[in-house]
């Protein structure tokens, strides 16, 4: 579908200030990269590792709130 010339311009409220944003703070893409390698890149779990934490869980009992007689 082709737009019209006047269409072709446009650019919407939220482009413009995402724009002006990186504009006045150019390095926010990297503090971004940052952040979200310090909260979800995780380094991959070695086999030891991963057996000691499934040896270590302690198993839940059925009932959970109902006490042993």
């Amino acid at each position: 579908m082709k737009f019209s010339k006047q269409f072709q311009r446009y650019e919407s409220e939220a482009t413009l200030f995402l724009k002006s944003l990186k504009e006045q703070n150019p390095n926010l893409e990297q503090s971004q990269r940052e952040g979200r390698a310090l909260l979800w890149d995780k380094e991959p779990l070695d086999l030891d590792t991963q057996e000691r934490n499934k040896a270590s869980r302690v198993k839940q009992q059925a009932y959970v709130y109902q006490s042993k007689v």
